[in-house]
């Protein structure tokens, strides 16, 4: 018999961290998809729907796994309030969703549910870890990484399950580089200054390699080709990143604020942390307030050096060119 599963993860709060905000954090989106190799593992006759923000739609655009993809609006909650699944997996903390899948019929219940009390958001007994694994992350008590917690939520083993993404670029790898430098406005203090990877730009050029600059910031499809077109992406902790290793790309994650001790790297490349000497880092902080902006130290010259490591000798370019910043 199919057992029917509904995923809800719109985007709009952290899955494991407290934050919850108005902006969706597409990058959040795309980290949950592991979970769909491990649900057909454990659940392999399934019929997968999945809940998600217009915002994130192109994320799990014709993904295989997914039968069903709807679109949160006002009439979908309604909707599933009169259908019934088997199991059913809320990855929002938002509170009102968290209401929502507590008047959801279904056999099992994973992720959040809306605690009473406090008008707030708590979790089902099969979602306790996710609440231990938030209040831990700034102690450093669980080292697990990110979709490992996810996995090992459903009761499967963690085999470093990749990303799903369903949309296929229409692109050919055409760039040695990729800057990837923009960050979301939900948290700012992520991205490297200009400065900074002007220099880089600089710097790769001199060594003989073809640079691109980040392109399709507005269109996620436009976003995901240039992505496919570039060898080795170079980023900010940042959808972008997740992006990268989903296509398998090889890839330079520059970490500040943020622990780069959740990311798993499918693709190998470097990890490379701030050289700042602020004590509270990683601080989870989405503005500084030590003053000391630990993104502005990174040594260009070090990232420049940690790509020709991976990259090793340039595409062969009759000629040799590269875009500018704007």
């Amino acid at each position: 018999m199919c057992t029917k599963i509904l995923v809800i993860k719109l985007g709009y709060s952290e899955t494991l961290d407290p934050e919850i905000g108005k902006v969706p954090s597409l990058g959040d989106v795309l980290r949950t998809t592991p979970i769909l190799s491990a649900l057909k593992e454990r659940y392999p006759d399934s019929q997968i729907t999945w809940l998600v923000s217009e915002h994130a739609e192109p994320l799990l655009y014709r993904n295989p796994y997914i039968d069903r993809l709807l679109i949160w609006d006002n009439f979908v909650p309604f909707q599933l309030m009169k259908e019934k699944f088997d199991v059913l997996i809320n990855l929002e903390k938002i509170p009102g969703v968290c209401a929502l899948t507590d008047m959801i019929d279904a056999w099992v219940k994973y992720g959040f549910r809306f605690e009473t009390i406090s008008g707030s958001y708590h979790a089902y007994e099969k979602g306790l870890d996710f609440i231990s694994y938030i209040e831990g992350k700034h102690s450093g008590n669980d080292k697990r990484f990110w979709q490992q917690v996810l996995i090992e939520m459903l009761g499967v083993q963690w085999k470093g399950q990749e990303y799903v993404i369903g949309y296929v670029p229409n692109t050919e790898e055409t760039f040695d580089v990729g800057l990837n430098f923009e960050v979301g406005a939900k948290w700012p203090v992520k991205g490297m200054p200009m400065a900074k990877w002007q220099q880089l730009e600089k710097l790769l050029v001199r060594h003989g390699y073809t640079v691109s600059w980040q392109e399709g910031r507005k269109n996620l499809f436009e976003y995901m080709n240039w992505i496919n077109s570039c060898r080795l992406i170079i980023s900010n902790d940042s959808l972008g990143m997740h992006l990268a290793f989903g296509f398998h790309k090889k890839v330079i994650g520059l970490f500040g604020p943020t622990d780069p001790s959740e990311v798993y790297f499918y693709t190998g490349g470097k990890l490379l942390r701030s050289s700042c000497r602020c004590s509270a880092m990683p601080c989870f902080d989405v503005r500084c307030r030590s003053g000391k902006e630990c993104m502005a130290h990174f040594q260009t010259r070090n990232i420049a050096a940690a790509a020709a490591e991976i990259l090793g000798a340039p595409l062969a370019h009759e000629n040799t060119c590269y875009r500018i910043a704007n």
